[in-house]
């Protein structure tokens, strides 16, 4: 069992905050990152999703900002969810310590974020297109920032933030404390912490690629054509909860199309959504009010759902790595969940690629062709293949619990606690 969060050298008012969080003792990695990330160190920290990597940098950095005089905080994120779910622990961990933030994201009124920087803010919570945007028009001054955040630093250099970090790293503080935090760390994040780091201690508390321990894998092999109707099948086997990723936006809103034929409640998450419609989309799910989520990759990183039922990657992902932060949205503290991928013969190299990343076999599973729910929507999809009509409800699954609000959507008591790439 981890030290106490008393043993970690916090203040009174942190441990109120953690006390308030409901945290009963620190997971492995806040009990060696928070430490070192104290003392002013630069850390890498590598841990799955879902083991309290946010608390583990956010906790030492409203303790090194509270009181400061001209010093700021930045934490750089990947999209705008995980920046939000960031802000919202900043405010839970950072108020106890006067530690104030601004958020800084694409798809909000860049008008009322120059206001919010305006009141001086001591930490800058943001996605890096959209705080570059603000820097080239001066409307937000970095040379203060004396303690730098990259969170999923692997995904924001997959998602070619580069060239956008860079000119943000141009205007920060040349001394300074940097913290980097990921499930992965690839060659991108080592060549990136050579170059941009100062002797930094590394805790890595899971192998980087390790998948969600409790979560219990199956791949299935199939032609493109039964994918659908496999989906809807195991929706149809229990009431959990679903979240579902394929590789484009178009695609994401075709399968939620299918699912609503199937009298399946489902919403779409992806960059060619408005920001009003994603909240949406992820307040319907969050609440239960849609079984399921169609999303691109964008939500597998920073989707603040506690205790999802069952990750399906209808698609096998882009990136290797990818296929790890996707299961880590089940199984997540210690829940259990399920992890189910549909690849068809031809990705069977991208299929190893994931199996050599993650360094174990995805058990197989039978493809239950003689299931009456999969023959039927394999017959319904054939018929509409002939003739396209309007969409029509699947009368055979009506009976089916798909609509029951998830058992396990309830939200856990802590508080806070791709298409394309949109860090804009």
């Amino acid at each position: 069992m981890s030290a106490p969060f008393e043993s970690l050298g916090l203040s009174p008012e942190s441990l109120g905050a953690v006390k308030r969080a409901r945290y009963q003792a620190p997971t492995p990695i806040q009990a060696q990152a928070i430490p070192p990330a104290l003392a002013g160190r630069d850390v890498i920290g590598c841990a799955a999703t879902g083991t309290g990597k946010t608390a583990a940098y956010l906790l030492p950095l409203a303790e090194r900002l509270a009181g400061a005089r001209n010093t700021l905080g930045l934490v750089l994120a990947p999209t705008r969810e995980l920046a939000q779910q960031v802000a919202e622990e900043a405010r839970f961990f950072g108020e106890p310590r006067g530690v104030t933030h601004a958020l800084i994201v694409g798809g909000e009124d860049m008008n009322a974020q120059v206001e919010a920087l305006r009141a001086k803010p001591i930490l800058i919570i943001a996605t890096p297109g959209r705080l570059v945007d603000l820097l080239r028009v001066r409307a937000v001054n970095l040379s203060h920032v004396r303690a730098l955040v990259l969170d999923e630093a692997d995904r924001m250099l997959d998602m070619g933030f580069l060239p956008q970090i860079n000119e943000l790293l141009g205007a920060l503080h040349r001394e300074r404390q940097t913290l980097l935090f990921s499930a992965t760390l690839g060659a991108d994040v080592t060549r990136f912490a050579q170059e941009h780091m100062h002797k930094p201690v590394r805790v890595e508390v899971t192998r980087s690629g390790t998948p969600a321990p409790r979560a219990t894998q199956a791949l299935y092999t199939l032609e493109p054509e039964e994918k659908l109707p496999l989906l809807i099948t195991l929706l149809a086997e229990d009431p959990l909860s679903a979240l579902v990723f394929v590789r484009t936006q178009q695609r994401a809103d075709k399968v939620r199309e299918g699912l609503a034929r199937a009298g399946i409640k489902a919403a779409a998450l992806h960059a060619g959504r408005t920001q009003a419609q994603r909240k949406q989309a992820l307040e319907g799910f969050r609440r239960g009010q849609y079984r399921a989520l169609v999303a691109t990759d964008i939500a597998a990183r920073g989707l603040d759902v506690d205790d999802i039922g069952h990750v399906i990657s209808m698609d096998v992902p882009h990136a290797p790595e990818d296929y790890v932060h996707r299961i880590g949205r089940t199984a997540r503290a210690s829940a259990s969940g399920k992890a189910s991928m549909f690849a068809t013969p031809r990705d069977a190299h991208a299929v190893r690629d994931i199996e050599r990343i993650i360094r174990q076999a995805i058990p197989r599973a039978d493809v239950p062709r003689e299931a009456p729910v999969f023959v039927e929507e394999l017959a319904q999809y054939h018929a509409r293949q002939r003739d396209p009509g309007p969409p029509q409800a699947s009368h055979g699954v009506s009976s089916r619990p798909q609509n029951q609000a998830p058992g396990r959507h309830a939200r856990s008591h802590r508080k806070g606690g791709p298409g394309t790439p949109d860090g804009r």
